[in-house]
């Protein structure tokens, strides 16, 4: 995925009110801009840090930049929410993602389960269907491990409960982690974050939900996806002696 412009860098001076964010351009201009990530952008916010904003002409618009990048750790990270669906489908079709690459139809945000829309539904007239959740990472707290969710998501976890309808319909359904930096080698539950989101994991796995984490090289050019990486420590009561996620991507 490659940005449509080159990015502007600047300064974080802060991010507030969720949406909006303070900057300094390299010229010495100081902006607002939007901010399009809702969570808590934990580890990411630090007032000082170098960022890239994506630049926008539309009269529409109130503020003319958007927050797009943000060094933390030694590395580039993505915080845009709007990306990883694309970067998914990027991957899916380049054929990074389990088997579903084989599948003859791809159509984004369909209607489903209760007042619900997936990010990705495959169709195939041989195999059936594959529901396709996705879910944007960025929190790093230990060297190398991505974690999820950095903030309580009651959607996320009501997201899982419908993945794990599908699949009791005879669907096949999946969790896609898409982690935007390129530091990490495995993902890992926040456990002490969010305890319902990661029971309602447990039980999604437990009823047949696949999950997958996706990880991806950044540069203020373009965002690619690169390859999945294990997932650790799922917590499912009935997990066999000797398996566990790190030793798979995928139940």
């Amino acid at each position: 995925m490659l940005f449509a412009e080159p990015l502007t860098p600047a300064v974080l001076v802060r991010r507030y009110k969720r949406f909006l964010f303070d900057a300094r351009l390299d010229d010495g201009r100081a902006i607002t801009g939007s901010c399009p990530n809702t969570g808590s952008m934990m580890g990411l916010t630090a007032p000082g840090s170098r960022i890239w904003l994506s630049e926008h002409d539309s009269p529409t618009r109130k503020y003319r930049h958007a927050l797009e990048l943000v060094e933390a750790d030694g590395t580039i990270v993505g915080i845009n929410t709007g990306l990883p669906n694309r970067l998914a489908e990027e991957a899916i079709l380049a054929g990074l993602v389990s088997d579903l690459a084989s599948y003859a139809h791809l159509k984004r945000e369909q209607k489903y389960g209760q007042a619900s829309r997936i990010d990705l539904l495959l169709d195939d007239p041989v195999r059936g269907r594959a529901y396709v959740e996705v879910k944007n990472v960025h929190l790093m707290r230990k060297p190398g491990l991505a974690e999820f969710p950095d903030s309580i998501t009651s959607r996320g976890a009501r997201h899982l409960q419908e993945l794990a309808a599908m699949v009791a319909s005879g669907h096949r359904a999946i969790m896609l982690f898409v982690i935007q930096r390129r530091d990490c080698r495995r993902l890992q539950l926040c456990r002490d974050l969010d305890k319902a989101y990661c029971a309602a994991f447990d039980h999604a796995i437990a009823a047949g939900v696949e999950a997958y984490a996706l990880r991806c090289e950044i540069n203020t050019g373009s965002i690619t996806p690169s390859g999945l990486v294990p997932i650790e420590e799922a917590g499912v009561p009935d997990l066999e002696p000797g398996r566990t996620y790190e030793s798979r991507t995928s139940w």
